[in-house]
């Protein structure tokens, strides 16, 4: 099925569907499953997005790289039972529209509500995201209050970004910024962030553009409605316990997420929306 001239619905062989996107302005997927970018390739650039790969693409598993959503909760939730990093990247979107220009390609997708179980999430609200292709690629996720109280949420866009060596890799633009490692901190970040061990730092009071600086070459990463964000990688003896990932991997890859976490947690009104906005370009 084809949604534009550079945009149609294909499926992996394991019968998961995505949109392939080949234009004049770059290579992309965007699975179904999870509304999940796995590949975004400007026209001239490298692949931007990075997957495992021992990714088998299996129904009601998250795949291992690109960018998960993390809704309507972040991390372990307080009820031990419950799904990590909620109940968002596991449900088959609804593709709503595709609109492509000369500028972009514009994709958008729905979470349908009534897949999720009203244990996780009993509010009444719509989550929507659109993909905004040209030579970056900017994900905005929108929650809106169709109810008439307030919600709260965590969220974020797990976003699993490349580097030939991690451990030639810096991270400039959190410096001020505060991190909780490990469940212990706040810890100040004075300066640039380089990688000698397994990472997993959730930032607050982050300012809005980061840099990573890797040997094969700068990505820039902002964020907007977010002054939280989360750096991880997950070094040798984690890597070895990791579903889809193999032994050696945490060597060319880093997340960076954009967040609403801890006080900057998403709080939305009756009638109103939050957009939890990331742009990912190349430098």
């Amino acid at each position: 099925m084809e949604f534009s001239e550079s945009v149609k619905l294909a499926r992996t062989e394991s019968g998961l569907e995505y949109f392939e996107v080949n234009s004049p302005l770059c290579q992309a997927k965007i699975f179904l499953q999870g509304a999940q970018l796995t590949e975004f390739i400007p026209t001239g650039k490298t692949d931007l997005m990075w997957v495992s790969a021992d990714e088998d693409y299996q129904e009601g598993k998250s795949v291992r790289g690109g960018v998960p959503i993390c809704w309507p909760w972040f991390g372990t939730h307080e009820n031990p039972d419950w799904p990590a990093h909620g109940v968002a990247r596991k449900v088959v979107w609804r593709a709503e529209k595709v609109i492509e220009t000369a500028e972009a390609i514009r994709i958008s997708l729905s979470l349908p509500m009534m897949m999720i179980d009203e244990a996780y999430w009993s509010h009444e609200s719509k989550l929507e995201v659109e993909f905004v292709l040209s030579d970056a690629v900017e994900i905005r996720l929108t929650n809106t209050n169709l109810g008439k109280e307030p919600f709260s949420l965590t969220q974020a866009l797990h976003t699993y970004l490349p580097t030939p060596d991690i451990k030639s890799t810096k991270v400039d633009g959190l410096q001020g910024a505060k991190f909780i490692e490990f469940g212990e901190g706040p810890f100040n970040q004075d300066s640039i962030v380089e990688f000698a061990r397994e990472t997993d730092m959730v930032y607050t009071q982050a300012g809005p553009v980061q840099t990573i600086h890797t040997p094969d070459g700068i990505i820039e990463v902002s964020r907007e409605n977010s002054a939280s964000c989360v750096l991880w990688n997950p070094w040798i003896e984690k890597s070895k316990r990791l579903s889809n990932f193999q032994n050696e991997e945490y060597l060319t890859m880093l997340c960076l997420e954009a967040a609403n976490v801890l006080e900057d947690i998403a709080t939305v009104e009756p009638g109103q929306s939050h957009t939890l906005m990331t742009k990912i370009r190349w430098v």
